[in-house]
């Protein structure tokens, strides 16, 4: 499997990194970067050949991966256009939906994929749609791409892209809001910052070890370290009087919406 990078950035080259790891070789990879740092950085640390120009960057290769932001899509894809001929395109722009994107690359090899910032350390998750026009083949070189820096989950409805993205996808921001705020917690309880920063990291780290690690469901674990009367209780009742978990899922309401409203914008331009 040959593949093509459209765009260098970081989640081109955790997916880089990962493919290399699990045994691709840099000339099996190239990358379209239009940065010349950028390409000078794929280059020495990844030994793979980063290129400028679009038409000699895919050439020869089997799969392209878009790796570039969600408003410079387009126009990409329609630069693509006349130099595809039924390679597979995965997409991991949030909120541009695959036939938007084989319209405009006038190619129906598409795959969606909702990776997320964890990926960067091969522990990702990504959500993957894709359309009738996908071969067996094709399906099957999207998992290896995306296996490589982590775990994923494959949809029957791309409408459900929406709700990955708002879950695991913009997922990282919540656990790093919550980590800052147990920081914030733990330095007004006296401790100073570098102490503070540690004991909120391990919890988090040792929680979420335990739980992807247990058979048994989050609310069980939960229940089994709330003692009748004691501390964790009085701060889980502290919680829910203030609805936190209602204001969780409201606001992954919120990011599932904005993903829609992405599509239904970035999609309409012909």
């Amino acid at each position: 499997m040959n593949i093509c990078f459209i765009g260098g950035g970081n989640m081109a080259s955790a997916l880089i990194g990962g493919l290399l790891g699990k045994g691709f070789v840099g000339g099996q990879i190239g990358v379209v970067e239009i940065d010349a740092a950028s390409r000078a950085r794929l280059h020495d640390d990844f030994a793979v050949r980063a290129v400028d120009n679009l038409a000699e960057g895919v050439a020869g290769r089997q799969v392209i991966v878009l790796a570039v932001k969600p408003q410079q899509l387009r126009g990409v894809a329609q630069q693509l256009a006349p130099l595809l001929d039924g390679q597979l395109l995965i997409s991991i722009a949030a909120g541009i939906r695959a036939g938007d994107l084989a319209r405009w690359a006038n190619n129906p090899a598409v795959v969606r994929a909702m990776p997320n910032t964890p990926a960067l350390v091969q522990s990702g998750m990504t959500g993957l749609y894709a359309m009738p026009a996908v071969s067996a083949v094709q399906r099957e070189q999207a998992q290896n791409i995306l296996a490589a820096v982590g775990d994923t989950l494959w949809l029957q409805d791309e409408a459900m892209l929406d709700a990955v993205t708002a879950i695991s996808g913009s997922g990282p921001a919540y656990v790093f809001y919550f980590i800052e705020a147990l920081q914030q917690a733990a330095r007004e309880l006296g401790f100073n910052d570098a102490e503070a920063r540690r004991l909120s990291l391990a919890t988090f780290l040792g929680a979420s070890q335990l739980a992807a690690g247990s058979d048994e469901d989050v609310s069980v674990l939960r229940a089994r370290v709330t003692s009748k009367n004691g501390t964790t209780e009085r701060a889980l009742l502290s919680m829910a009087a203030n609805r936190v978990a209602e204001h969780i899922a409201q606001a992954a309401q919120a990011a599932a919406e904005r993903a829609q409203e992405m599509g239904d914008e970035l999609g309409a331009q012909p």
